[in-house]
């Protein structure tokens, strides 16, 4: 596909949030972007790819890559998922380091400050205070102060991508760190996730909501199979878990929980993809998924 050209000046590059899991990465790329490409959760480390969301300017593109939380690891696919983290790190043109205003600066801050100071000699760092909405503003200052104190960043910024206090302000300041060149996607294009990808991430998201505590880590989703009718798309996909207590949990007492997850994924999926879904859930069994190399690679990490 042929792009359009550029005009004199217009900039286009990548840029990356990070921050520790549940810091407001991906809703922040969601309210950046104008629509859904990374799946939210109030649980931690939900994000477990490296999702691309592009946002379209008159002046500019920047590629946003949504990261997995860093966070020190406990099992291979937590040791991966930083893997992922870093690996995007040294081939973006500007950091985001988000970091809540409604939470004091932690160790996991100041561990993420630290590996940050290493990328900051070469990658310019933007610091983000996210979730202002939740917080009274001597608390945003407070914020504020406290994370001007963990290295010498680019810029210092409070945003709320709820409300959309000072998300195009943010983009502003991504956009001038963004070196000069043409677009890298087409108009119109929001991510270059494939279809498949976000399919299973919105069925994991709806499959999140009201688990307990130990179960989100245990959850992953593959789509086996979608099958193109008339006027319907159908997706066959299974939801894998560790244990059977685990499978009992999901699918809830005589199958009400899997239903509600079903009913509120196909929900999102259609406004995805603009089409009317039907949708078939399993839940499977796959032990010790998450330490397994063998089983990490069937599952798409």
């Amino acid at each position: 596909m042929t792009l359009p050209t550029s005009p004199e000046g217009f900039r286009s590059g990548f840029a990356c949030f990070v921050g520790r899991p549940n810091a407001g990465k991906s809703t922040l790329t969601n309210a950046l972007v104008g629509r859904k490409v990374a799946i939210t959760s109030s649980r931690p480390q939900t994000t477990r790819h490296a999702i691309r969301g592009i946002v379209h300017r008159e002046d500019a593109q920047i590629v946003l890559v949504d990261t997995p939380g860093l966070h020190r690891p406990r099992t291979l696919l937590g040791s991966r998922l930083n893997d992922v983290v870093r690996e995007t790190w040294a081939e973006v043109d500007v950091v985001g380091f988000c970091v809540p205003a409604n939470e004091k600066v932690g160790r996991g801050d100041r561990f993420i400050a630290e590996e940050l100071r290493k990328v900051a000699a070469h990658t310019p760092v933007i610091a983000v205070v996210t979730k202002t909405d939740l917080a009274p503003p001597e608390q945003v200052a407070e914020r504020l102060a406290e994370v001007s104190g963990l290295m010498d960043f680019t810029e210092v910024v409070p945003t709320s991508a709820q409300s959309g206090f000072q998300v195009s302000l943010l983009a502003d300041l991504l956009v001038a760190q963004l070196p000069e060149g043409p677009q890298l996607y087409p108009d119109g294009d929001l991510t270059d996730e494939p279809e498949e990808t976000l399919v299973a991430e919105l069925i994991r998201e709806a499959a999140l909501e009201g688990v307990r505590d130990e179960l989100p880590h245990s959850i992953a989703v593959t789509v086996e199979e979608t099958i193109e009718k008339t006027n319907l798309l159908e997706i066959h996909a299974i939801v894998w878990v560790e244990r059977s207590s685990q499978k009992g949990i999901v699918i809830g007492r005589g199958g009400a929980r899997l239903k509600q997850v079903g009913s509120d994924a196909r929900r999102q999926i259609e406004r995805l993809l603009g089409t009317k879904v039907y949708l078939d859930l399993h839940v499977k069994i796959a032990e010790n998924w998450q330490r397994d190399p063998k089983q990490l690679r069937k599952l798409g990490f």
